[in-house]
């Protein structure tokens, strides 16, 4: 379905773009709460937990979008009746829906105590590190169901 017309191409582009971006922030979400789990000191906590919403982990809210774009105006190989389709939806509902409901609610918690407390737990950033691998580990099925497309 590549190269097919302009619009799709870049629809596409934006799509592996906020996948590989999405998967990037995770990571570095995870590195981040390593950093409390090693007992880190308190600036560099500061540091990588600002008390401020986390906008950035939000780009896979993009998936969804750019996949429908490309699945409805694209011919039967990318058709909202593929099986492969139909997973990578229920897969970024399960990662949006943890997203939401875990990890970030937790990810503000941190932030917060250490905004207030100047350090948080290592068991507060092993919770986090553990939702946020949950996270990467749903993200890694969706994409490899995306480049073997069953």
């Amino acid at each position: 379905m590549i190269a097919t017309s302009v619009a799709y191409d870049l629809v596409f582009l934006v799509h592996i773009l906020s996948a590989v971006t999405a998967m990037i922030v995770f990571v570095a979400m995870r590195s981040s709460a390593r950093t409390v789990t090693s007992g880190a000191d308190a600036a560099t906590q500061r540091a990588r937990f600002p008390n401020r919403p986390n906008w950035a982990a939000r780009v896979l809210h993009l998936l969804p979008v750019t996949g429908l774009i490309m699945s409805l105006s694209g011919d039967r190989s990318v058709s909202l009746t593929r099986p492969w389709i139909g997973f990578g939806i229920l897969c970024y509902l399960a990662a949006a829906g943890h997203l939401e409901a875990r990890t970030l609610p937790l990810e503000r918690v941190v932030g917060e105590v250490i905004a207030h407390e100047g350090v948080a737990s290592p068991e507060r950033g092993r919770k986090l590190v553990m939702s946020i691998d949950a996270l990467l580990a749903i993200v890694a099925v969706a994409f490899v169901t995306m480049l073997v497309q069953f």
